[in-house]
Parts: C-alpha cells; structure tokens; sequence
C-alpha cells in the first residue's frame, strides 16, 4: 500500500491530530475563555477530543479520502 492510500479499515484510534492542529484550538479555547492563565491542560486535552470527535463523525459519514 502507498503512503498516500488511505485504508477504510483501519480505525480511529490510529489518527492522531498533529500539535499544530492542537495547539491552535486549543489557543482558540484559552482566547474565547477570556485568556485566564493556568488552564494550559485543560485547553490541550480538550482541543484533542474534539478534533479526534471531528474526526471520528467524518468517518462514520464517509467523509474520509476514499483513494
């Protein structure tokens, strides 16, 4: 299998976001939560579950690359 396919067996539990796409929803949350210091965590943790939700909703509707 090339790298670029994509294989609609695997499951969601293989993706992981990358730390830039972490990192920039979590600044998001600490922003829209009015830039309180000392909820790094919280904001990091949170940022992972909901793109690995996204994620998960856009395979159970077929979203993903079908290459």
């Amino acid at each position: 299998m090339l790298a670029a396919e994509v294989d609609p067996n695997r499951n969601e539990i293989d993706f992981a976001p990358s730390p830039d796409e972490v990192a920039r929803k979590a600044y998001f949350s600490y922003v829209n939560h009015g830039s309180l210091p000392g909820h790094e965590v919280q904001h990091w943790l949170a940022a992972e579950a909901q793109l690995l939700a996204e994620r998960k909703l856009t395979r159970t509707h077929g979203f993903h690359n079908k290459t």
